[in-house]
């Protein structure tokens, strides 16, 4: 009864999003409990962040963007989370950062230096507990500032830390619908943002470990990016269903 009373008012603040068969790490089970009416019904349902997430998070910062520039760690780190909200991505950020081809090389592996670690640490812990870029807004890619590509369907958002992030349109035109945050299940079957177990996991304060533990990274290969002429995108009002097979 609680629950449904919180979906009711979740739609009518327009918090809840509609949709269903998406893919990705898991969605929502129906059975379980919502534990707060900032969980969208489609969210994904990722691992519980890990002191190693934390290390990662700061490493994809670190090494892509410029060091001495919090907003740009800012926005790269908005990158990475944002794709670990997003279904076609995988559901750790450890995973995320450490994809093929995605972030730099090494960037899992390189040694960080001691005097940059409480400015990483401060970003990756106000990225952990919710904070996002604003101007980087649902961004899922970024590169090098400078760099040209003869692409129509690059849509750039902001530049910050050296680098210009943007949305890619499909070849209708669309730009991706916005995802909900990610959301973490807990051995009960409840489920949580992930910023309130990141916090419930006391790692928000806490120096990096320098650790990061071995992971399985899938192999991913970017789609080509077709040539588009249309005069700007518009964007899905909700995911497009996905066939289940």
């Amino acid at each position: 009864m609680r629950a449904d009373r919180t979906l009711r008012l979740l739609c009518l603040s327009g918090l809840a999003l509609t949709g269903s068969g998406l893919g990705g790490c898991g969605l929502l089970p129906h059975q379980a409990e919502l534990t707060t009416g900032s969980i969208a019904m489609n969210a994904k349902v990722v691992q519980p962040p890990t002191p190693a997430d934390k290390e990662c998070l700061a490493r994809a910062m670190y090494f892509e963007s410029n060091r001495s520039d919090e907003e740009g760690l800012l926005a790269v780190g908005t990158v990475v989370m944002n794709r670990l909200d997003a279904p076609a991505y995988p559901g750790r950020i450890c995973e995320v950062v450490g994809q093929k081809r995605q972030f730099a090389n090494g960037v899992l592996t390189k040694p960080v230096r001691d005097q940059d670690r409480p400015r990483l640490e401060r970003v990756a812990d106000a990225l952990l507990s919710g904070k996002r870029h604003d101007g980087v807004g649902p961004a899922l890619h970024f590169h090098t500032a400078g760099y040209k590509f003869p692409y129509n369907n690059m849509h750039y958002v902001v530049a910050a830390g050296g680098n210009v992030f943007y949305e890619k349109s499909d070849r209708e035109g669309y730009l991706p619908a916005v995802q909900p945050r990610a959301v973490v299940q807990t051995a009960t079957g409840r489920l949580m943002p992930l910023q309130v177990a990141a916090a419930n996991s006391g790692m928000i304060g806490l120096p990096l470990t320098g650790r990061v533990q071995p992971t399985l990274t899938a192999e991913y290969t970017a789609p080509t990016a077709p040539e588009l002429r249309i005069p700007g995108p518009a964007r899905y009002a909700s995911a497009p269903a996905r066939d289940k097979h």
